[in-house]
């Protein structure tokens, strides 16, 4: 039977919908829900095709009742009094120095566990940024010392760091 109508319900969509989704609009302010409630007026109309037997007329009044109707039900639903939609996000998501701080800690940590000279090797190196000959010079000792030292050096920084739970 609803295959007989189909015609029909397309004309009946062309003529009423626009007219249709202009009411729910005004009478909603949201276009999304506005959009919602015609379909479902519509879906309400397929459902009910003993309302497509009568005039075009009575057909238009059902549909814009029923679509009052579910304004009604909606402004009335729990959902609607308990929320408000806004644009606005109540708070607004920073930049956190938490990782970089931990990290900080761990490496701070580690590089306590590591022998005087290797921290010295490290610090010197890595974070100073002075060469291979000045280190030998302020240590005193062979540049082939200090390579051997920065060697052993990261590589005990890298097990105290997994002891730490850092993996590579």
């Amino acid at each position: 039977m609803r295959g007989d109508h189909s015609e029909l319900l397309s004309a009946i969509h062309d003529t009423h919908a626009p007219a249709l989704q202009r009411y729910v609009s005004r009478l909603t302010n949201d276009p999304a829900l506005a959009e919602d409630i015609v379909q479902e007026s519509l879906l309400r109309l397929w459902k009910n095709t003993r309302l497509l037997e009568g005039d075009d007329l009575s057909a238009r009044r059902w549909l814009f009742t029923v679509a009052r109707n579910l304004v009604v039900d909606d402004a009335r639903s729990a959902h609607h009094r308990h929320e408000f939609p806004t644009d606005l996000l109540p708070e607004r998501a920073t930049a956190d120095e938490t990782d970089a701080s931990l990290s900080k800690w761990l490496l701070q940590d580690a590089m306590k566990s590591l022998t005087r000279e290797h921290r010295q090797v490290i610090v010197g190196a890595y974070h100073l940024g002075m060469s291979i000959a000045d280190l030998a010079d302020q240590a005193g000792v062979p540049p082939g010392t200090i390579k051997s030292r920065l060697h052993y050096a990261l590589r005990a920084l890298r097990l105290a760091l997994q002891e730490r739970g850092v993996t590579q």
